[in-house]
Protein backbone atom coordinates (compact mmCIF):
# COMPACT_ATOMS: atom_id res chain seq x y z
CA UNK A 1 0.00 0.00 0.00
CA UNK A 2 1.49 3.36 -1.02
CA UNK A 3 2.09 6.00 1.65
CA UNK A 4 -0.43 8.52 0.32
CA UNK A 5 -3.12 5.83 0.19
CA UNK A 6 -2.51 5.02 3.84
CA UNK A 7 -2.82 8.72 4.73
CA UNK A 8 -6.08 9.14 2.78
CA UNK A 9 -7.78 5.98 3.99
CA UNK A 10 -6.84 6.26 7.65
CA UNK A 11 -8.04 9.89 7.87
CA UNK A 12 -11.14 11.64 6.58
CA UNK A 13 -11.20 12.67 2.92
CA UNK A 14 -12.63 15.97 4.11
CA UNK A 15 -10.52 18.89 2.88
CA UNK A 16 -8.31 20.63 5.42
CA UNK A 17 -9.50 24.21 4.87
CA UNK A 18 -6.66 25.56 6.99
CA UNK A 19 -4.17 24.33 4.39
CA UNK A 20 -3.93 27.18 1.87
CA UNK A 21 -1.14 25.71 -0.26
CA UNK A 22 -1.75 25.78 -4.00
CA UNK A 23 -1.81 22.72 -6.25
CA UNK A 24 1.63 23.64 -7.54
CA UNK A 25 3.08 23.83 -4.03
CA UNK A 26 1.51 20.52 -3.06
CA UNK A 27 2.70 18.92 -6.30
CA UNK A 28 6.28 20.01 -5.67
CA UNK A 29 6.21 18.42 -2.22
CA UNK A 30 4.41 15.32 -3.50
CA UNK A 31 7.07 14.74 -6.15
CA UNK A 32 9.69 14.73 -3.43
CA UNK A 33 7.80 11.92 -1.69
CA UNK A 34 5.66 13.92 0.75
CA UNK A 35 2.63 11.64 1.21
CA UNK A 36 0.82 14.13 3.42
CA UNK A 37 1.05 16.78 0.69
CA UNK A 38 -0.40 14.40 -1.88
CA UNK A 39 -3.09 13.43 0.61
CA UNK A 40 -4.16 17.07 0.80
CA UNK A 41 -4.00 17.36 -3.00
CA UNK A 42 -6.19 14.26 -3.30
CA UNK A 43 -8.69 15.64 -0.81
CA UNK A 44 -8.91 18.93 -2.72
CA UNK A 45 -10.15 17.14 -5.84
CA UNK A 46 -11.68 13.96 -4.41
CA UNK A 47 -15.33 15.02 -4.42
CA UNK A 48 -15.19 16.39 -7.97
CA UNK A 49 -13.48 13.22 -9.20
CA UNK A 50 -16.07 11.00 -7.52
CA UNK A 51 -18.87 13.06 -9.07
CA UNK A 52 -17.33 12.61 -12.54
CA UNK A 53 -16.87 8.88 -12.00
CA UNK A 54 -20.40 8.50 -10.62
CA UNK A 55 -21.87 10.25 -13.66
CA UNK A 56 -20.08 7.67 -15.83
CA UNK A 57 -20.62 4.48 -13.83
CA UNK A 58 -23.96 5.34 -12.20
CA UNK A 59 -22.75 3.68 -9.02
CA UNK A 60 -21.13 5.74 -6.28
CA UNK A 61 -19.39 2.81 -4.59
CA UNK A 62 -17.76 1.76 -7.86
CA UNK A 63 -16.94 5.41 -8.56
CA UNK A 64 -15.14 5.80 -5.22
CA UNK A 65 -13.15 2.62 -5.91
CA UNK A 66 -12.09 3.85 -9.36
CA UNK A 67 -11.12 7.27 -8.00
CA UNK A 68 -8.91 5.59 -5.39
CA UNK A 69 -7.23 3.61 -8.19
CA UNK A 70 -6.80 6.78 -10.22
CA UNK A 71 -5.26 8.65 -7.29
CA UNK A 72 -2.85 5.78 -6.71
CA UNK A 73 -1.78 5.86 -10.36
CA UNK A 74 -1.49 9.64 -10.30
CA UNK A 75 0.85 9.47 -7.30
CA UNK A 76 2.96 6.77 -8.93
CA UNK A 77 3.24 8.73 -12.19
CA UNK A 78 3.54 12.33 -11.02
CA UNK A 79 6.66 12.60 -13.18
CA UNK A 80 4.37 12.32 -16.22
CA UNK A 81 2.44 15.44 -15.27
CA UNK A 82 4.09 18.11 -17.40
CA UNK A 83 1.94 21.06 -16.40
CA UNK A 84 0.40 21.51 -19.88
CA UNK A 85 -3.06 21.51 -18.28
CA UNK A 86 -4.35 22.08 -14.76
CA UNK A 87 -3.59 19.22 -12.37
CA UNK A 88 -7.32 18.53 -11.96
CA UNK A 89 -7.70 18.12 -15.74
CA UNK A 90 -4.81 15.63 -15.79
CA UNK A 91 -6.27 13.76 -12.83
CA UNK A 92 -9.75 13.59 -14.38
CA UNK A 93 -8.27 11.98 -17.48
CA UNK A 94 -6.90 9.20 -15.26
CA UNK A 95 -10.26 8.84 -13.48
CA UNK A 96 -12.09 8.57 -16.81
CA UNK A 97 -9.58 5.99 -18.06
CA UNK A 98 -10.14 3.90 -14.94
CA UNK A 99 -13.90 4.07 -15.49
CA UNK A 100 -13.45 3.16 -19.15
CA UNK A 101 -11.38 0.10 -18.23
CA UNK A 102 -14.04 -1.03 -15.76
CA UNK A 103 -16.75 -0.67 -18.40
CA UNK A 104 -14.64 -2.65 -20.87
CA UNK A 105 -14.07 -5.38 -18.29
CA UNK A 106 -17.81 -5.60 -17.68
CA UNK A 107 -18.41 -5.73 -21.42
CA UNK A 108 -15.96 -8.61 -21.82
CA UNK A 109 -17.64 -10.45 -18.94
CA UNK A 110 -21.03 -10.07 -20.64
CA UNK A 111 -19.66 -11.35 -23.93
CA UNK A 112 -18.04 -14.36 -22.24
CA UNK A 113 -21.29 -15.09 -20.44
CA UNK A 114 -23.22 -14.94 -23.69
CA UNK A 115 -20.66 -17.01 -25.59
CA UNK A 116 -21.23 -19.81 -23.10
CA UNK A 117 -24.82 -20.02 -24.31
CA UNK A 118 -26.31 -18.64 -21.12
CA UNK A 119 -28.67 -16.21 -22.83
CA UNK A 120 -31.10 -16.14 -25.70
CA UNK A 121 -30.16 -14.55 -29.02
CA UNK A 122 -32.50 -11.60 -28.39
CA UNK A 123 -30.95 -11.05 -24.97
CA UNK A 124 -27.54 -11.36 -26.60
CA UNK A 125 -28.26 -8.46 -28.93
CA UNK A 126 -29.75 -6.39 -26.14
CA UNK A 127 -26.74 -6.79 -23.88
CA UNK A 128 -24.21 -6.13 -26.61
CA UNK A 129 -26.06 -2.97 -27.52
CA UNK A 130 -26.15 -1.73 -23.94
CA UNK A 131 -22.51 -2.73 -23.45
CA UNK A 132 -21.35 -0.61 -26.38
CA UNK A 133 -23.19 2.50 -25.20
CA UNK A 134 -21.43 3.22 -21.86
CA UNK A 135 -18.05 3.83 -23.48
CA UNK A 136 -19.61 6.55 -25.63
CA UNK A 137 -21.07 7.98 -22.44
CA UNK A 138 -17.61 7.99 -20.82
CA UNK A 139 -16.14 10.13 -23.58
CA UNK A 140 -19.22 12.32 -23.78
CA UNK A 141 -19.14 12.95 -20.03
CA UNK A 142 -15.44 13.79 -20.13
CA UNK A 143 -15.90 16.29 -22.93
CA UNK A 144 -18.98 17.89 -21.38
CA UNK A 145 -16.98 18.42 -18.20
CA UNK A 146 -14.23 20.17 -20.17
CA UNK A 147 -16.80 22.15 -22.14
CA UNK A 148 -18.53 23.41 -19.01
CA UNK A 149 -15.20 24.49 -17.57
CA UNK A 150 -14.18 26.36 -20.70
CA UNK A 151 -17.57 28.11 -21.02
CA UNK A 152 -16.89 29.63 -17.61
CA UNK A 153 -13.52 30.91 -18.80
CA UNK A 154 -14.32 32.45 -22.17
CA UNK A 155 -14.85 36.25 -22.30
CA UNK A 156 -18.28 37.34 -20.94
CA UNK A 157 -19.30 38.69 -24.36
CA UNK A 158 -18.89 35.19 -25.84
CA UNK A 159 -20.16 33.30 -22.81
CA UNK A 160 -23.52 35.11 -22.86
CA UNK A 161 -24.32 34.29 -26.49
CA UNK A 162 -23.21 30.65 -26.05
CA UNK A 163 -25.45 30.23 -23.00
CA UNK A 164 -28.44 31.86 -24.67
CA UNK A 165 -28.22 29.98 -27.96
CA UNK A 166 -26.42 26.67 -27.33
CA UNK A 167 -27.29 25.96 -23.70
CA UNK A 168 -30.76 27.51 -23.37
CA UNK A 169 -31.51 26.86 -27.07
CA UNK A 170 -33.28 30.18 -27.62
CA UNK A 171 -34.12 31.22 -31.20
CA UNK A 172 -31.67 33.70 -32.73
CA UNK A 173 -34.29 36.46 -32.76
CA UNK A 174 -34.69 36.17 -28.98
CA UNK A 175 -30.92 35.91 -28.47
CA UNK A 176 -30.46 39.12 -30.44
CA UNK A 177 -33.22 40.83 -28.47
CA UNK A 178 -31.69 39.91 -25.12
CA UNK A 179 -28.27 41.10 -26.26
CA UNK A 180 -29.69 44.29 -27.70
CA UNK A 181 -28.15 43.73 -31.13
CA UNK A 182 -29.35 42.71 -34.59
CA UNK A 183 -29.85 39.06 -35.53
CA UNK A 184 -26.96 39.36 -38.01
CA UNK A 185 -24.66 40.70 -35.29
CA UNK A 186 -25.81 37.96 -32.89
CA UNK A 187 -24.99 35.26 -35.46
CA UNK A 188 -21.55 36.78 -36.04
CA UNK A 189 -20.86 36.90 -32.29
CA UNK A 190 -22.05 33.31 -31.88
CA UNK A 191 -19.70 32.14 -34.62
CA UNK A 192 -16.74 33.88 -32.95
CA UNK A 193 -17.77 32.48 -29.56
CA UNK A 194 -17.95 28.92 -30.91
CA UNK A 195 -14.58 29.28 -32.58
CA UNK A 196 -13.05 30.51 -29.33
CA UNK A 197 -14.66 27.67 -27.36
CA UNK A 198 -13.50 25.09 -29.91
CA UNK A 199 -9.95 26.44 -29.72
CA UNK A 200 -9.93 26.19 -25.91
CA UNK A 201 -11.41 22.68 -25.82
CA UNK A 202 -9.07 21.25 -28.45
CA UNK A 203 -6.07 22.81 -26.72
CA UNK A 204 -6.84 20.72 -23.63
CA UNK A 205 -7.86 17.48 -25.32
CA UNK A 206 -7.55 15.88 -28.71
CA UNK A 207 -10.09 17.33 -31.16
CA UNK A 208 -13.50 16.02 -30.27
CA UNK A 209 -15.94 18.20 -32.13
CA UNK A 210 -18.02 15.16 -33.05
CA UNK A 211 -18.85 14.80 -29.36
CA UNK A 212 -20.12 18.40 -29.22
CA UNK A 213 -22.33 18.97 -32.23
CA UNK A 214 -22.95 22.66 -31.70
CA UNK A 215 -19.22 23.37 -31.96
CA UNK A 216 -19.28 22.18 -35.55
CA UNK A 217 -22.39 24.01 -36.73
Amino acid sequence: MSGWYYVCTTTSMRLDTNDTRSDLQLLKLSRSGDCDAFGQLARKHYRSCVNVATSILRDRTEAEDEVQKALSKAFEHLDQYLGDAEFFTWLVRIVVNECRMLIRAKKRARILYLSDGNASEDRHSELLSSAADPEYQVVKCEMIDVLNTEIRHIPPLFREVILLRDVNELPMSEVAGRLGITVSAAKSRLLRARNELRRRVTSRFAPAGHMMPFLTK
